[in-house]
């Protein structure tokens, strides 16, 4: 029998009255070295469990090789200490998650396949599911809870009635699960309305549902579907996330707990989505695309209970008054603010050029059009394309098919405008000052969709390209990995504003380590690394304006920083604050 079972209205746990009160934490969004304390802060706050996605890209960025399992990945590690703490676990697989990630989780290699019919019964996608599972699941079945684990509960899915109504698929997963040795109690979760909980649930498994307010209405239609067993709410939506260009929103804090009281007074279970977001680092961000491309931003704060460095916010406060109530929480002491190095500038004196790097990061692919980044091999980041002008004077470069998502353009090394996926932009005026110009465009991939029908769209130069209808042939492609920054060649700088993309690296002095945010006025937009750790992408477009730098990437001693600046800059200097700014708030 499993851990956690079912009555007609509520769990028990071990055969005794539970009630899950629960707050997601994704372990590949916080620093491993912050695990513990992250863990420690949500049993403090009254919750008995923690819910996590596992990010299937990530895992198994290569179809062929190993399991991922190290680093932000040691899920392993993360579910051990949980169990430290005392608390259970939710597991969500996948393998579609969702959560604002790059992809919305499924790996590059698969969603690239376009006669792949994602999230359904298709045999080449069951069977990669698969052959991932088969990975997986030896690594978890010791943190099942039937090998006295911590993991009580395993997810079938995520929200697929909001996108499907494959029932043949979602008894595939559930029966590769139980055929794999899960044991556990599995569930599904929907939006709170009629058709999504019909199309997303599966007979024998537990109807779950998501929803940030009208608590009554919502739970009344999660009853309706689900005449009894446990009201379970897998998301309670405390908070939202972010779009560059968009504002910061913000959820008060005081409703945010009313709601939660009115879920646990009608005697719900519940998961706080999120408890600790913590941060999209390196290429990880997702983004949306229903009328436009809108790409996510690098934090992941969520205005959730705990801040993106940790700090116990007003919800924290709030939602531990109503636990209180219900469950009870610890008698040990509140947490804290951690502690944030004093203010400190950073001198970028040394530089070095990108665009003639580019057959220093990579050899470049000859090809007659432009091909995207994935048949490159370049599946985040950057790509280079170069050819040649045929012809001087005006004229309008036309990009079939647009770019994705955002390319600069130059002529001769001179940066003549950009185009941007969001705003469908597919023509370009040109100056071009004598016949065989060389023209380069460098493509940013600015985050894989990560929810609806365009999940896998393509990025980079997604079609022909011609200057006043001539078709422009001949192409060197250049995938720009940015993995390791050795071969950067930096030289000292001379003092003169930079007007094309370059890096920068600067040093500065710390005596003990802990929690930063960087600011970079002056500096417009690119990528950030602290000690060869990939902060993420920066872009004075807002609403964020620093980036979290946590404590265990910095070092007593000298540190480094190095920016990618994509823009003209004649800033030298960045600073690092001990407060964050995400931005105007938005109060929802």
């Amino acid at each position: 029998m499993p851990a956690l079972t079912t009555t007609s209205d509520g769990f028990l746990l071990h055969g005794e009255p539970f009630r899950i009160v629960s707050g997601a934490l994704h372990y590949f969004r916080v620093h491993p070295g912050l695990w513990s304390d992250r863990l420690r802060k949500a049993r403090l706050m009254g919750l008995n469990t923690v819910e996590t996605y596992l990010p299937w890209n990530h895992h198994q960025p290569d179809p062929e090789g190993p399991l991922v399992l190290d680093g932000f990945l040691d899920l392993p590690r993360f579910l051990e200490l949980a169990q430290d703490e005392g608390l259970h676990v939710l597991l969500r697989p996948g393998p579609f998650i969702c959560a604002e990630w790059d992809g919305g989780g499924l790996p590059d290699w698969l969603t690239s396949d376009p006669d792949i019919r994602l999230r359904s019964s298709d045999p080449r996608f069951t069977g990669a599911v698969d052959r991932y599972l088969d990975l997986l699941l030896p690594a978890l079945r010791p943190h099942l809870a039937a090998a006295g684990g911590p993991v009580i509960a395993v997810q079938v899915e995520n929200e697929y009635g909001a996108y499907g109504d494959d029932g043949a698929y979602l008894k595939h997963l559930a029966d590769a699960f139980r055929s794999r040795g899960v044991e556990e109690l599995l569930f599904t979760c929907d939006q709170a309305d009629p058709e999504h909980l019909a199309a997303g649930s599966l007979p024998g498994v537990l109807t779950a549902s998501t929803f940030g307010s009208r608590v009554e209405q919502c739970l009344g239609r999660l009853r309706e579907y689900q005449t009894e067993g446990p009201l379970f709410c897998a998301e309670f939506w405390i908070g939202w996330f972010d779009h560059w260009g968009g504002p910061h929103h913000v959820r008060d804090a005081a409703d945010a707990a009313a709601d939660l009281d009115r879920l646990l007074s009608a005697g719900a279970s519940v998961n706080l989505y999120m408890f600790h977001g913590g941060t999209n680092y390196g290429f990880t961000n997702g983004a949306n695309h229903k009328h436009a491309y809108e790409p996510t931003v690098t934090s992941y704060d969520y205005d959730a209970a705990l801040t993106e460095c940790g700090d116990p916010g007003p919800k924290y406060h709030a939602f531990r008054e109503v636990i209180a109530r219900h469950v009870g929480v610890p008698e040990e002491p509140v947490p804290v603010p951690g502690p944030k190095l004093p203010p400190t500038g950073v001198e970028l004196d040394r530089r070095a050029p990108l665009l003639p790097l580019a057959d220093v990061l990579a050899a470049p692919v000859r090809t007659d059009d432009p091909v995207t980044l994935g048949e490159l091999g370049q599946h985040t980041g950057y790509a280079l394309y170069r050819t040649v002008l045929p012809a001087s004077g005006d004229g309008l470069l036309h990009f079939a098919g647009g770019v994705g998502d955002r390319a600069q353009v130059f002529v001769d090394g001179a940066p003549v405008g950009v185009l941007e996926r969001e705003r469908h932009d597919e023509t370009l005026p040109v100056r071009v000052p004598r016949p065989g110009a060389e023209l380069e465009v460098l493509v940013e991939n600015m985050g894989g969709v990560n929810y609806g029908p365009r999940i896998g769209a393509p990025k980079g130069l997604l079609g022909p390209v011609s200057c006043n209808g001539t078709a422009l042939r001949g192409w060197d492609c250049h995938p720009l990995p940015l993995h390791d920054l050795d071969a950067v060649p930096f030289a000292p700088g001379d003092g003169a504003a930079v007007t094309v993309p370059a890096f920068h690296r600067g040093t500065f002095e710390v005596d003990t380590p802990a929690d930063a945010f960087l600011a970079l006025p002056g500096w417009t937009k690119g990528q950030a690394w602290v000690n060869g750790f990939h902060l993420g992408r920066y872009w004075n477009r807002g609403p964020q304006h620093t980036l979290y730098v946590p404590a265990p990437v910095l070092r007593p001693g000298t540190n480094e920083l190095v920016l990618l600046e994509l823009h003209g800059t004649a800033a030298t200097r960045a600073q690092l604050t001990d407060t964050p700014d995400l931005g105007p708030e938005n109060t929802w």
